[in-house]
């Protein structure tokens, strides 16, 4: 059911301090009885707003005991600005005793305490996706797979898919070949996994539903503990975190969740806003209240987003409105090529730096990393500065992880991956025989290398000169790892740099080496941060920094970052570049499923909601596409701006001139640009659906065709999945109908 208003204005601004600044629906969400609520915030609604002033509402109307909240969020940095507002509302520091933070942190924590119900070490090591790489590379190796027809990576995400759904190996489903390779790495993935101590993200997810589910005490006790239950973009959520929040609200259902159906993008990774109809049926006496007043954005760029959105089904509608005055209408450009269209973008940058924006004001999107190269070689040319969002993540970076690999194996000597990488840094002459040596006795006694090191040695396994150096690297770990009790991380840290003399090892006289040592600093200052964390606590803090909680807020210089990146953040100013079919929506999609459309859909309408005052969107007539340039289509989603709410834009069967200003509301026809002839209109010879054949791809059916100047431009899905979809000039390609034939 819907929750009707039953505020109006003026009762909001004079009554309690919590409630004076929220509109009559933001109003009703904070002060809602107890019981299952779901809150559906558009863009930009102040959903953070509404969770934080419920949260102070019931500390301090309900009196509820601050002990029994626990808030769930998706991000770190979303955690922490969540915790500044609430302790900014509440006088006391009772709000220091709530539980926020992510998914992974929460299970995490629990799975400390709890680990030995299910057999689990409390010290086990959390991997992150470059330690499961590389796990699964040994694992297909061990396996005698082809890496090349069975890619790791795949093979990780078959197993992370399988782990979203709940799925454990035994129960892996085989219909193909394929799917039995899939379940024999599962297993040897997870045995791995095992014999290190460790844990994958998906594990943090999966384990605590084992516990709650195999251990109805341990169960009893935190559904006791966390009576009130509020959750962040629920419509991110996966099978595994359903299912926990499902658990621990079975009894109580104090169940608090915002949520956004069209911002939901990230299925690739097992979000399923299906889990918003789940409620549902799960709570069938649900209250829903709509929260539909925006506080970023112009009403003009809303409107553009809501015509947009509006085309997809299975959705709440939602009648965005704000109640800023003005705005400029977002506009709508086409470059001739991607590196045009760089250009086109940063000279509108410098137009706009000239007025009141400054460069970290604005930002710029896409679909692909790899469309980010043409963007900063514009910038470099034009010298703006920029921040890549993307770009190697602190803690991905080699000096970083060596350092945390040293770290990692003094709290589990078990840890085989750290092991690798470390056992020959700095190099000791260990080589690639050694290690093959050390890998197969592991193997044999189904023990990490660290243990298959200690046999070898007793054995004599190894040569003289071999032993030496494998014996200097054990008696590092060994010395080390009594100290850890009795020192804080940074004095271990500090100590693992000295006896390794890592500081030599990265320095080498270059610019880059000194960078990497200042990297190392870096880190010791994390450390330092927090003198009170254990080891095992601040390696668990590390494994789950996200991307978006390493971006700066305050940073004089554009940034440049992909649409799924974007989700979260707001800029005064938006360019979207690259909308074209095969690129947004993606080629993948459209091959895929109208469902995975929708996605694509629900991605740009994300990314222009991020515009808080104006609004670029570009395409390129032409875009090189695995190094063929090929002439493009725009974008499905441009025909769904209707003409009246967009500027800049012209009819879909002209083509937009590409020297002119982005506000202009029309541009000149029939010019001639860069020595190109002018274009002239012609009749479609192919339509949606229908069948043809091509000389060398094959039989296929045309999923677009649109008029580019003179010339008809075809996107064909070919039959044959190794062709997939390719983009023609009519005009040029052996392309026939197949009802000619």
């Amino acid at each position: 059911m819907l929750f009707l208003s039953c505020y109006n204005e003026a009762m909001v601004s004079n009554t309690h301090p919590l409630l004076r600044s929220l509109n009559a629906q933001q109003c009703e969400a904070v002060t809602v009885s107890d019981g299952p609520v779901l809150v559906l915030a558009g863009p930009g609604s102040g959903k953070t707003r509404v969770l934080t002033h419920r949260i102070a509402w019931m500390l301090t109307e309900q009196q509820v005991p601050p002990w029994r909240v626990l808030a769930v969020t998706f991000t770190n940095k979303a955690a922490r600005e969540m915790r500044e507002r609430i302790d900014g509302m509440l006088d006391s520091a009772g709000g220091r005793d709530i539980l926020i933070g992510t998914f992974h942190a929460m299970c995490a924590r629990i799975l400390r305490r709890e680990a030995d119900w299910i057999g689990l070490p409390k010290d086990y090591l959390i991997f992150d996706t470059d330690d499961q790489l590389a796990v699964m590379k040994m694992v297909v190796k061990e396996l005698g797979l082809d890496d090349k027809r069975y890619r790791p990576r795949g093979l990780l995400n078959a197993i992370s898919a399988a782990k979203n759904e709940l799925i454990l190996p035994p129960d892996y489903p085989v219909r193909t070949y394929h799917d039995e390779v899939v379940a024999r790495a599962y297993a040897r993935y997870q045995a791995t996994l095992r014999n290190n101590n460790a844990l994958d993200f998906d594990d943090l997810l999966v384990e605590p539903v084992r516990l709650f589910r195999s251990q109805p005490e341990v169960l009893a006790k935190y559904r006791d503990r966390f009576r009130y239950l509020l959750v962040d973009e629920f419509q991110d959520t996966n099978i595994a975190q359903y299912v926990l929040l499902r658990l621990l609200s079975q009894d109580h259902r104090s169940l608090f969740v915002v949520a956004d159906e069209d911002q939901s993008i990230y299925s690739w990774r097992g979000a399923d806003y299906r889990n918003i109809q789940r409620l549902h049926t799960d709570y069938p006496e649900l209250v829903e209240i709509l929260l539909v007043e925006n506080y970023r954005s112009t009403q003009v760029i809303l409107d553009a987003a809501r015509a947009l959105i509006s085309h997809n089904v299975d959705r709440t509608p939602k009648d965005l409105f704000t109640r800023k005055q003005g705005g400029a209408p977002p506009t709508v450009r086409e470059a001739y090529d991607e590196e045009e269209e760089g250009s086109l973008i940063a000279r509108e940058v410098q137009s706009l730096r000239g007025t009141r924006y400054g460069y970290g004001d604005i930002a710029v999107m896409y679909r692909t990393n790899a469309q980010s190269r043409a963007l900063e070689e514009a910038f470099i040319r034009q010298g703006i500065p920029y921040r890549l969002i993307g770009a190697t993540r602190f803690y991905s970076r080699k000096e970083i992880k060596d350092v945390l690999a040293f770290l990692r194996l003094v709290q589990n000597p078990e840890d085989s991956v750290s092991f690798q990488r470390v056992v020959n840094v700095p190099a000791r002459g260990i080589g690639a025989r050694t290690l093959a040596k050390i890998a197969a006795q592991a193997e044999r006694d189904g023990k990490g290398h660290y243990q298959a090191c200690l046999v070898l040695l007793a054995q004599g396994g190894l040569g003289s000169r071999t032993s030496n150096a494998v014996q200097g690297f054990v008696d590092l770990v060994q010395m080390w790892r009594p100290y850890q009790s009795e020192a804080t991380v940074m004095q271990l840290l500090d100590r693992i740099l000295s006896d390794t003399d890592y500081e030599s090892y990265v320095k080498d006289g270059t610019p880059e080496g000194d960078s990497r040592w200042e990297n190392v600093m870096a880190l010791r200052a994390v450390v330092e941060e927090a003198p009170l964390l254990s080891l095992a606590d601040f390696l668990t803090e590390v494994a789950l920094v996200a991307d978006i909680d390493e971006i700066e807020d305050q940073v004089e210089a554009v940034t440049l970052l992909t649409l799924h990146s974007a989700k979260g953040l707001e800029y005064p100013v938006v360019f979207i570049a690259g909308l074209e079919e095969g690129m947004l929506p993606h080629s993948r999609a459209i091959e895929e499923s109208p469902q995975a459309v929708a996605e694509e859909r629900r991605l740009l309408y994300v990314g222009m909601t991020r515009a808080m005052e104006r609004l670029y969107l570009s395409y390129a007539f032409r875009r090189n596409w695995y190094g063929n340039n090929e002439p493009a289509t725009h974008s499905r989603f441009l025909d769904d701006l209707p003409d009246d709410v967009v500027g800049g834009r012209r009819s879909r069967r002209q083509v937009q001139t590409t020297h002119q200003n982005w506000g202009v509301p029309a541009w000149p026809t029939g010019q001639s640009v860069g020595g190109r002839p002018e274009r002239q209109q012609i009749q479609r010879k192919f339509q949606r659906g229908q069948r043809v054949r091509h000389r060398r791809f094959g039989e296929g059916a045309v999923q677009d065709s649109q008029i580019e100047g003179n010339d008809e431009i075809v996107t064909v899905l070919f039959f044959d999945n190794r062709v997939g979809v390719k983009h023609f000039l009519a005009g040029a390609a052996p392309l026939e109908s197949v009802s000619e034939h």
